[in-house]
């Protein structure tokens, strides 16, 4: 991936990130949040690249990061230092203590042994959402047959009821709500591909 590629794409997690209920909790208020945003989406964008996890649909529209992972994969002092730094350039500490908590509780919905996949991000521009579009039906199929090829379940989370019903209408199924502390409720939906009804796209 060249520069101005690289580049591109962070502007445009930068502008879905602004409108993801989960991060805008993340990034603190005040000073300038517009380089806030922007930090996160070029950590998340980098960590996608390094972990070979970013899908990024035909017409560039489309963005997800799909990680391939365990709990034994989590590891504290492996990824502290870049936890420091957005500590210092995203979160602020009063945020970082509460995010702490409530991701503790999100990964303890995850698989706690063996391998699975999990959707970190997942954001399509303004002009060409929706599961039945062009682009959502592209990524949904590159998640499916990933899940496939690698026989392993596929999990995400949104605070978006109409989110997780599109989620639902693409083939995951719900396994749990949860009332965030935001106020919101959280969906847990996952993927099986051994589920006799979900076949490979």
């Amino acid at each position: 991936m060249d520069k101005l590629e690289r580049k591109d794409i962070i502007e445009k997690v930068t502008t879905l990130l602004k409108e993801i209920p989960s991060s805008m909790d993340v990034v603190k208020e005040g000073g300038n949040r517009d380089a806030r945003f922007r930090y996160l989406a070029t950590h998340m964008v980098d960590k996608a690249i390094q972990k070979d996890a970013l899908i990024v649909s035909e017409n560039k529209q489309g963005i997800a990061i799909l990680f391939k992972t365990s709990k034994k994969e989590e590891s504290f002092w492996k990824d502290l230092w870049p936890e420091l730094k957005l500590v210092a350039n995203v979160t602020g500490i009063k945020n970082a203590l509460n995010i702490l908590k409530t991701q503790k509780y999100i990964k303890n919905q995850r698989p706690q042994e063996g391998e699975y996949l999990y959707c970190w991000f997942w954001g399509i521009l303004k002009d060409f959402r929706g599961a039945d579009t062009q682009v959502g039906k592209e990524m949904k199929d590159v998640f499916f047959r990933t899940a496939h090829d690698n026989e392993l379940e596929l999990y995400a989370e949104t605070r978006g009821r109409t989110n997780a019903i599109v989620y639902q209408r693409v083939g995951f199924e719900l396994f749990h709500e949860w009332d965030h502390p935001s106020g919101d409720t959280m969906y847990f939906l996952k993927y099986d591909p051994k589920n006799p009804r979900n076949k490979r796209p």
